[in-house]
């Protein structure tokens, strides 16, 4: 193409030259404008349709919100690139630019990298796909992706993006994801090891449980959190220096690592006034997985997420 005729020589330049340049900015100003309008009317659709649901007392809030989150997001992603592709062809029309040959050459390069690497986006888009539908996870959900734990941030066709508790970003195609837990949906439970000496009443220390566990759903910072009373499953093992008493909690979903800390606060100044003795040391039966915050080095957790018998991965 000669880009004689797309720029004027200078002693030919005329203020009607300016008008395809002026009219190219207009198609910009104008998708700007409208990605920013789909993008709340996207937004306002969500909230609209959360506060039906609502009305008609439906599924729970929370979850609601996050699938919400979750779905509007990606939605407002892909039509902001469909806009854009849009407002740039027509800026290459006003400009004077033949876009045919363009797109041929886009079309030939797209052919090829189709043929080179179009098979692994078509595994990550349609497993993203996949991944909305079944509702797997949702935005703000606290997940366990390939090994990794943290936060989801974006949920994205392609990719999912995790933030784990030290504040490190993971990207994974979703295409690559082998294996996923959601440590957040719909409820969550937090495991107590509670670890006393052979001298102890374990009777009583069960009791004691039970009993800062019915304190606990008295108050009002505690009690929409907690679901249920605590599940005391008993002597789950016996060690060397003493015995494990193991139990569980089942809390709102992302609120079992508070309500673990503060029953484990509860649990050392109760035990150590009813004079039920604790034990020294004892090893760590499983590790607490918080993306908030995680235990420093060398100190052990009482607490665990899942009940099971294998320590869960760490972020």
């Amino acid at each position: 193409m000669d880009l004689t005729q797309v720029l004027p020589r200078m002693e030919d330049f005329s203020i009607r030259d300016l008008l395809p340049l002026g009219k190219a900015a207009l198609v910009l100003a104008a998708a700007w404008v409208v990605v920013r309008v789909t993008r709340r009317v996207v937004s306002g659709l969500r909230f609209r349709l959360l506060r039906l649901m609502k009305a008609r007392g439906g599924n729970d809030l929370t979850e609601l919100e996050k699938r919400a989150a979750t779905v509007s997001g990606a939605l407002q992603t892909v039509l902001s690139v469909l806009i854009w592709i849009a407002a740039i062809g027509l800026c290459l029309k006003h400009l004077g630019l033949d876009v045919a040959p363009l797109l041929a050459g886009a079309g030939a390069a797209a052919g090829i990298a189709i043929g080179l690497g179009g098979q692994n986006l078509a595994r990550d888009v349609i497993s993203g796909v996949f991944v909305l539908l079944e509702d797997q996870i949702r935005v703000n959900d606290v997940a366990i992706i390939n090994g990794v734990s943290g936060v989801v941030e974006e949920l994205n066709l392609r990719t999912t993006v995790l933030r784990d508790s030290e504040g490190v970003v993971h990207v994974f195609p979703n295409g690559a994801i082998t294996s996923l837990a959601n440590r957040t949906r719909l409820y969550s439970c937090y495991v107590l090891n509670v670890g006393v000496t052979f001298e102890a009443d374990v009777d009583q220390a069960m009791e004691a449980l039970r009993q800062i566990d019915a304190g606990m759903r008295q108050e009002a910072a505690f009690a929409p959190m907690m679901l249920e009373p605590v599940e005391v499953w008993g002597v789950d093992q016996f060690l060397d220096t003493g015995v494990v008493i193991k139990a569980r909690l089942k809390t709102s979903p992302g609120k079992q690592w508070e309500a673990g800390r503060e029953m484990n606060r509860r649990i050392r100044k109760e035990f150590h006034d009813r004079g039920i003795a604790l034990m020294a040391r004892w090893p760590q039966i499983l590790a607490a997985e918080d993306p908030q915050a995680q235990p420093e080095a060398g100190q052990a957790s009482p607490g665990a997420l899942e009940p099971g018998r294998s320590e869960e991965p760490k972020a």
